[in-house]
Formats: structure tokens, C-alpha cells, sequence
């Protein structure tokens, strides 16, 4: 097998892995009003799923301009605001991946100066490992400015945190598209019984985006809606963006062929490895797999508490530095359970035909998800009977990313795409 050994671009550690480096930084400050929610009963009543357990007010922009100011210092457009909004912190019971009961958080905005009723976008965020890289934890970041732009034109956004981020307990099972989609439903179900408390009322019929990590779990919830897993929400349309789909079939060669950037394959290797391994028997002990001396701490790097800084820091530059020739085979040419639970991940465009509208949002030359993933997705609806469009965002760059700016783009088209369906 030849392996190629690569140098690290100086401006790599700023926009490897989408905000999955960053660490616990603070942008802006927040005045929370705590408020206690007495658990409410839901259709679920025996598990308990969806129970909202607490919320907190976050921060409120008082205006259109202040939303509008809000998104720019993130990064992201600002030309589809109408509103104001207000940010609410949820916490509420779920299930983790194994089906136990625990609880999660998620950011929860609703417009200022509409009317009673509003219909829901749901958004799924990019991967982070910190348990600060989840929309509920930071203002004015890359996390959250979706939520905002999509409560400022009008929707009530509602975005989980995903197990084990945000104020979840435990670590992140990263790439689970079973728990982050029973998450992502359980965050709708809390925002639907705490919704009256803001002056509203949630429609049934839900849209639903993500970007890259996120976009296999918008799938997924969409998947689960369509299915009846709710008896109140429905999908009203579907929009991903830059994900990867087909996770075992088109991400990992690509991340071996060299293809994709160097850094952040060395990155996704780790964490594939690592949060796999934590809920299947993928290997017995981290040697195995990975060589010396990143066998000792790379578990460790994953722990919801380590910083960007350290993950670069304890990382290689070179996926030939970091893995073992089983590392390395594994990877490769999976087998075993890595491969029965790749078939999962890989699911969520092959085993269900969508009723409501989808797009596919994607951007050219995207150094972190190959847009082969868009292609197979696309192509596996398409033996479904869908002719479903792929809007290509084209080069478009957020701090040197192109993967980053395809969510900041992507952001703003889908903002105008829900608004019109919502005006239908």
C-alpha cells in the first residue's frame, strides 16, 4: 500500500473540519432570565420523550437591525430579515443511542411581531466535539447563525445541541443517524409544549435543513416524520446541505485518495474511528489502530471538553502518521461491525422515497465533503422515481473554507426557499 505523507498548510488549522476545532470561546454576552418549566405530558407519555425539563432565555434582538447585525458579525447574509428574535435555551428528555433515557438541550427563536402561529424549521448543525460547538452554547457563531436567520424571517427555528453536546450528558456518539434523529424530533416535541410560553403556536408541518453532519440527520428526522413517528409533525420540505450521505461509500475513499483536505481527513479519521468504536466493536484497544504515540490520548481528544487547539495539537498531518496497517485496511475496505453500522449511516438517501419537496444544496470543490456525496444521494432518489435538484452554491469561501461557506450560502437560499413554500 502506498501512503502519501503530506505538509500542513499554515491557514489550515483556522478552517479544518468545519467549526470542529473551535474551542470554548464566547461571542458576545448573554443575559439569561433562568425559568423553570414544569415537565409537561405528551403523546409519549410513557418514556417521557420530548418532556420539556427546563428553558432559559437566552438573549433577545430587540429589532430587525439587531438580528440583522447579529448575522453579519458571524458571517453570515443578512438581506432576508424581517424581525427581531428571541433565543430560549431548552432542555428536554430524550433517549441516547442504546434507547436509555437522558436529556438534551437545544436553541429555540421565535420572531418578534408576527402572527400567533408559525411553522418550524428544524436545523441540524455541522460536527463539533467541544461540548460548546452546538448551537445552544454560543451567540453569534456558525452554530447558531442558521437559527437566527431563519427566526428572523419568520419561522420558529428549533436546533438540537445532538447528544452529549450543548448541556447534554455523556459524549457525543458522532454520526449516529439513530440518536440524532431521535433527538432532533424529541427538541421539536419540547419546542411545540414550551412554544405557547413565547405568545405561540407550532404548525404541523415542519422544514427541515442541516449542513454536512447535520444534513444526514435532517434526513433522518425527515425520514422519521414522513413515517409517522409524530403524531403532530409533518415535513413540509427538506433541505440538506453538504453532507455525507453515503459516508462509506463515497467520504472515506475520497478521504484516503487524497482528494479532500489532508488535515481535516486526518481529523475525521480519528473521530470515525473513536465514536464508531464507542458504540460497536470496532477495536479491542486504540493501538491497534492507531500508531504511537496518538494511541495513548486520541480517545481521550474526543471528550466533549478538549479544545480545537488540542485536537490540532494531538493529531498528525498525515493519515500514514496516524493510523495502523489495520487502521489503515479499516478504513479502507470496512468490515465487520464498522461496516454494519456504515450501512446505517449510509441509509438515509437509499431506504425511504421522500413525498415532500427536496433540494440538495452543495458547493464546488468542497475540501471536506466530497460533492460525490450529493451526487449519490441524488442519484440513489433518482432509482426512486425523484428528480430531485441539486443547487450547486458554486465557489464560495467562508474563512478560507469552502465546505464552511457552502453552510453560509446555503443558509441564505434556504431562508428564501422555506418562505416562499410558507406563503404557498
Amino acid at each position: 500500500m502506498t501512503r502519501h505523507r503530506v505538509r500542513l498548510r499554515a491557514h489550515v488549522a483556522a478552517v479544518c473540519c468545519g467549526a470542529l476545532l473551535s474551542g470554548p470561546v464566547v461571542v458576545g454576552a448573554t443575559t439569561p432570565a433562568i425559568a423553570a418549566v414544569s415537565e409537561q405530558r405528551t403523546q409519549h407519555e410513557e418514556s417521557g420523550r420530548g418532556t420539556l425539563v427546563s428553558a432559559e432565555k437566552l438573549y433577545t434582538l430587540a429589532s430587525p437591525q439587531a438580528a440583522a447585525a447579529e448575522l453579519r458579525t458571524a458571517g453570515f447574509g443578512d438581506d432576508t430579515v424581517r424581525h427581531g428574535v428571541v433565543a430560549y435555551r431548552l432542555i428536554y428528555r430524550t433517549v441516547d443511542a442504546k434507547g436509555q433515557p437522558t436529556t438534551a438541550s437545544g436553541l429555540f427563536a421565535v420572531p418578534l411581531g408576527t402572527e400567533r402561529r408559525l411553522q418550524a424549521v428544524s436545523f441540524a448543525h455541522g460536527t463539533g466535539s467541544h461540548k460548546d460547538d452546538s448551537p445552544s452554547m454560543r451567540r453569534a457563531v456558525f452554530h447558531s447563525a442558521p437559527v437566527i436567520a431563519h427566526a428572523a424571517a419568520g419561522a420558529a427555528a428549533v436546533a438540537p445541541d445532538y447528544l452529549g453536546l450543548g448541556k447534554g450528558p455523556g459524549l457525543h456518539p458522532w454520526m449516529d443517524i439513530g440518536s440524532e434523529t431521535t433527538a432532533s424530533l424529541d427538541m421539536l416535541r419540547a419546542a411545540r409544549a414550551f412554544a405557547p410560553r413565547t405568545g405561540h403556536v407550532l404548525d404541523r408541518e415542519v422544514l427541515v435543513t442541516g449542513f454536512s453532519q447535520g444534513a444526514s440527520a435532517a434526513l433522518g428526522l425527515g425520514r422519521a416524520l414522513e413515517a409517522g413517528e409524530d403524531r403532530w409533525f409533518r415535513l413540509g420540505a427538506l433541505a440538506p446541505v453538504s453532507g455525507a450521505y453515503d459516508f462509506g461509500g463515497a467520504e472515506l475513499p475520497a478521504l484516503f485518495a487524497g482528494t479532500l483536505d489532508r488535515k481535516s481527513s486526518v481529523v475525521y479519521a480519528a473521530y470515525t474511528l473513536v465514536a464508531f468504536n464507542r458504540l460497536h466493536p470496532v477495536y479491542d484497544r486504540p493501538g491497534e489502530v492507531f500508531e504511537e504515540p496518538y494511541d495513548a490520548g486520541i480517545e481521550g481528544l474526543f471528550d466533549g471538553v478538549s479544545t480545537g487547539q488540542d485536537l490540532m495539537l494531538g493529531t498528525p498531518n498525515s493519515l500514514n502518521a496516524l493510523l495502523t496497517d489495520h487502521g489503515w485496511a479499516l478504513l479502507e475496505h470496512p468490515t465487520g461491525a464498522l461496516a454494519a453500522a456504515l450501512r446505517t449511516t449510509d441509509a438515509v438517501c437509499t431506504d425511504w422515497r421522500p413525498r415532500a419537496p427536496v433540494r440538495l444544496y452543495m458547493a464546488t470543490g468542497d475540501e471536506q465533503a466530497t460533492t460525490e456525496n450529493t451526487e449519490h444521494c441524488r442519484a440513489a432518489l433518482a432509482r426512486k422515481g425523484l428528480d430531485v435538484p441539486v443547487v450547486d452554491l458554486g465557489e464560495v469561501d467562508y474563512r478560507e473554507s469552502r465546505h464552511l461557506g457552502s453552510n453560509v450560502a446555503a443558509t441564505t437560499a434556504i431562508v428564501r426557499w422555506f418562505g416562499e413554500l410558507r406563503r404557498r
